[in-house]
């Protein structure tokens, strides 16, 4: 009878994983943060900073944009992976995005005053976060 059921839950995890199913994108065992500091990206005239982001197979690179309290960014997300996890991004006011493949999609935030917001895959497996400095002194 376990040898029958042990079969059984054999059959069903190999037929979840056929290929060409829309599996999850692996992900590296290393969940260490990937940080972009204050200073990473691109600062335009008008001040807003830019700062490139892939949603890919290590999730979101950099997962961590410090920034000055207040300060606008543009976040250009582009999505390295097929799959429908991150297919979708929810921003820090948590309306969702579809992101396209390989093609870079804009989105507007600002550093909170204090502490952070976060940014999540539609399926809320895969987030990061804006963060501001604490000032120093």
């Amino acid at each position: 009878m376990r040898f029958a059921f042990l079969i059984a839950v054999a059959l069903v995890v190999c037929a979840c994983n056929k290929e060409g199913d829309n599996k999850l994108p692996e992900v590296k065992k290393d969940r260490t943060e990937k940080v972009a500091p204050a200073n990473a990206g691109t600062v335009a005239p008008d001040g807003v900073r830019t700062v490139q982001i892939e949603a890919g197979r290590d999730g979101y690179v950099p997962d961590k944009i410090a920034g000055k309290p207040g300060e606008k960014l543009k976040l250009v997300f582009t999505r390295t992976v097929e799959g429908e996890c991150l297919r979708e991004l929810k921003d820090p006011s948590g309306k969702l995005h579809e992101l396209p493949m390989n093609k870079p999609y804009e989105i507007a935030v600002t550093v909170p005053n204090d502490g952070e917001v976060r940014f999540a895959c539609g399926m809320d497996m895969f987030f990061g976060k804006i963060v501001a400095e604490k000032a120093k002194g």
